[in-house]
This record gives C-alpha cells, sequence and structure tokens, in this order.
C-alpha cells in the first residue's frame, strides 16, 4: 500500500491530464474532477457494489452520447477515491499508473462507452 498526501495525489491526477490523449481532455465539458477518500455507502448500494469489492472512480452525470440537446446547469462529476487506489498500489509508480487508468476509465463513460467497450479498447 502506497500512502501519499491528498496534495500529492491531486498532482498525480494533473499529471495523468497531461499524459491522456489531449483531444479527448480538450472536449471535456463542464465536468468537475474531484477527489474522495473513499466512496460513500450511498454510492456503493447504488452501483450494486459487492462487500469485499470497491470503487477506484466513478463518473456521475449524462453520458454525451445520450444527451441529446439536453441543457445541464450542474457539471458531470468524476470522482477519484484516493484510499481505495493507494491500498490497491504496490508503489508510487503503480499508483500514478492506477490513477491515470481509473481517469481514462471514468472519462471514457463520459464519451458515453459502457464497462465492455472499454474493456475492448484497452485490450486492442
Amino acid at each position: 500500500m502506497v500512502n501519499i498526501s491528498r496534495d500529492t495525489f491531486i498532482e498525480f491526477i494533473n499529471e495523468s491530464i497531461d499524459e491522456l490523449p489531449k483531444n479527448h481532455i480538450q472536449s471535456l465539458k463542464n465536468v468537475a474532477i474531484i477527489v474522495e477518500d473513499r466512496p460513500s455507502q450511498e454510492q456503493l448500494k447504488r452501483l450494486n457494489v459487492a462487500k469485499y469489492h470497491t470503487l477506484y472512480g466513478l463518473y456521475e452525470g449524462i453520458p454525451l452520447s445520450q444527451r441529446q440537446g439536453i441543457q445541464k446547469t450542474l457539471p458531470d462529476k468524476i470522482t477519484l477515491f484516493k484510499e481505495p487506489l493507494q491500498e490497491g498500489s504496490r508503489n508510487l509508480i503503480d499508483l500514478k499508473e492506477n490513477i491515470k487508468h481509473t481517469l481514462w476509465h471514468e472519462i471514457a463513460h463520459y464519451y458515453g462507452l459502457n464497462h465492455e467497450q472499454i474493456k475492448g479498447l484497452e485490450t486492442d
């Protein structure tokens, strides 16, 4: 397990943003990226997360592919969960990679991809 400060965790998120494909990052509109220590019990229940599983990240909003002209006033939200990401990482390099992978996964949900489509892209 790795344990870093919140500020360092946020730095790792910013580094990940810089490393992801620019066209996908620049097309993000009205999306807040936030850090929470852990997912809430409500989030785990709503997503049917099994007792011994957890979330590294969560996208909440209306995916672009489903908006059909809907104008929203509140931003979509991508949350990265600091403690599970740290617990699932062996060292700092692993943590940075897990943050980047989780962020990319949640951005893919913003664009409307489901888990099967995301896995397909990851294995291509």
